[in-house]
């Protein structure tokens, strides 16, 4: 199977709830609007940011039609199918397609350890049974890890395993899968926001961003400007990021970007576990920052209301 790559920048969309759990979609509404309008060339729901554990099949249905649905024509769905079942991801995948996505990320299983020959056996499986354009999904710090030998295995010898997004964090993987995807037509995509700029630089095909859903204005410029060969701008940025993530990197993923999005004005509904004094202060202490710095950094108006 050919494909051109999947190019540009995504953002990992958060998944805005209720006060009784359930899903919130006018708020959704309002942060899919935010971020086609900060300028991602398309957004992904179902990964670590959309907190995909936390929600039943049905409800994370609900998300993808809902996203289809709001997405412009012109914009990328991609598609997180993680689950605690083959089965359970198997039915997502299909739901997703039915939707229009793009292309579906499958990470590893949660929770329990395998082996690589496992995790092999794994991914080959679900992407044969959908038949359809697969991302491995590199999440080492909340699923099995895929070791770059199987990584490269599976996108070598799977048809419908058409690339990554890695968010290992490792950079020996920027050029060790650039090098290896020579005249193939595989999908590199950056998963560590800190590692967007070099992956460019190694030829990788853009990101999927979990900081973008907070502040996708500066993911954006960061792309932008790599691709311009404009060092010194690209510094000057990932300054900024790096400023960013030492703020809100203290709270659990993805806590801190769903404090960032209350500070420019757009709730994403009460967060999964009870909060400590100590918690709460820690949150109002980034919003808080996070509301100046923005406005400070990119002149951006509050989106409450909107």
């Amino acid at each position: 199977m050919t494909h051109l790559p999947i190019q540009g920048l995504f953002a990992a969309v958060a998944t805005p709830v209720r006060d009784d759990g359930r899903f919130d979609e006018a708020a959704f509404d309002r942060l899919v609007d935010m971020l086609v309008g900060g300028g991602v060339d398309g957004i992904c729901i179902g990964g670590a940011t959309g907190e995909y554990p936390h929600f039943e099949s049905a409800a994370r249905v609900t998300v993808i039609e809902r996203a289809a649905e709001r997405l412009p024509a012109d914009k990328i769905l991609l598609v997180g199918i993680g689950a605690a079942s083959l089965r359970k991801t198997i039915e997502l995948g299909k739901a997703a397609l039915a939707a229009g996505s793009r292309a579906l990320l499958l990470p590893m299983p949660m929770f329990y350890r395998y082996q690589q020959d496992d995790l092999h056996a794994y991914a080959a499986k679900v992407s044969q049974d959908l038949a359809a354009p697969c991302l491995l999904y590199d999440l080492p710090d909340f699923t099995n890890g895929i070791a770059p030998e199987t990584a490269l295995a599976l996108m070598r010898d799977e048809e419908f395993i058409i690339g990554i997004k890695d968010s290992s964090g490792r950079e020996t993987n920027l050029a060790r899968f650039a090098a290896a995807r020579e005249g193939l037509d595989w999908t590199l995509l950056v998963g560590d926001d800190r590692l967007l700029a070099l992956g460019l630089q190694a030829r990788w095909d853009g990101g999927i961003s979990g900081l973008a859903c907070c502040c996708p204005e500066l993911l954006v410029a960061i792309i932008r400007s790599a691709r311009a060969g404009d060092t010194a701008e690209t510094s000057r940025l990932l300054l900024l990021l790096d400023e960013l993530i030492a703020q809100i990197g203290g709270l659990p993923t993805p806590w801190g970007i769903r404090v960032a999005l209350e500070g420019r004005g757009l709730a994403t509904g009460p967060l999964p576990l009870p909060l400590s004094q100590s918690r709460r202060d820690q949150i109002d202490r980034v919003r808080t920052w996070f509301r100046t710095w923005h406005r400070e950094q990119f002149g951006v108006t509050s989106s409450a209301g909107n």
